[in-house]
């Protein structure tokens, strides 16, 4: 009897280990296919290993927390950036460098596997790095939005302005005091309507919405087509141009 049990123990333990290994493996898929940065983000952050001097005013350069810093030289305001899940961080470096350009501080979050949902909290350990920027802005894309809006609803005393890019929160966010600003593409196929109708009510009263007009899901970054996207009729860098336009309303 004993050593029935003691076989029976034995299969389930191999079964559970056969389970967890084909759980590593379908996680270690899904994480490692994802959207790469194009040759424009790329050309953009190359001088950041090559250490050449600022270009315009502007020093990119990385964070010891891992991140990378858009950094004018007499900032405006602070801006932390949540990318999209399953988007190289990386593409999002036009828009930061667009946003630098005109004034604002830009860090851009690098979470594990690409997936922002593993580093909610960036945000603080970025502000901390510049005690000296008293006005924050988070901006989130897809589901970095959702991970920026958690984040949002635990520190509502210390931010100014919240942006959702093709984006909305899961969590209550009416309390919030500062600017919310929801901004969304015509021809957006990837956004979930409905949950982006139903999301209204967890913005506070102030919160106000930009259509994009012939902007699309993917185009606030440069990794080029996204998978169920609508095709956008306008250009990447107009859509990111309006982007800057309504964030700088924001913080000016």
């Amino acid at each position: 009897m004993a050593g029935a049990k003691r076989g029976i123990a034995k299969r389930i333990g191999i079964a559970l280990a056969v389970v967890a290994l084909a759980l590593v493996a379908l996680f270690a898929w899904y994480v490692g296919d994802y959207y790469r940065a194009d040759e424009v983000a790329t050309a953009e952050l190359a001088r950041v290993e090559a250490g050449d001097e600022p270009s315009g005013g502007v020093m990119v350069r990385e964070l010891p927390n891992d991140t990378i810093a858009f950094e004018p030289k007499t900032p405006m305001a602070g801006l932390v950036f949540y990318p999209g899940g399953k988007v190289q961080p990386e593409a999002y470096a036009p828009l930061m460098r667009r946003l630098a350009d005109r004034g604002v501080l830009c860090i851009l979050l690098k979470p594990p596997f690409n997936l922002a949902f593993f580093d909610v909290d960036g945000a603080a350990a970025a502000r901390e790095q510049f005690p000296n920027v008293d006005k924050w802005v988070l901006v989130g894309h897809s589901l970095g939005g959702v991970a920026m809006g958690d984040y949002a609803a635990r520190h509502v005393g210390e931010l100014d302005a919240l942006v959702f890019l093709a984006s909305y929160p899961t969590v209550d966010l009416t309390q919030f005091p500062g600017r919310v600003l929801s901004v969304v593409g015509s021809e957006d196929g990837v956004l979930n309507r409905e949950n982006y109708e139903a999301a209204r009510e967890k913005l506070p009263d102030q919160a106000r919405e930009l259509v994009i007009q012939g902007g699309n899901h993917a185009s606030y970054g440069n990794y080029g087509d996204q998978e169920g996207d609508g095709e956008a009729s306008i250009s990447r860098e107009r859509q990111q141009e309006e982007v800057v336009d309504a964030i700088m309303a924001l913080v000016g």
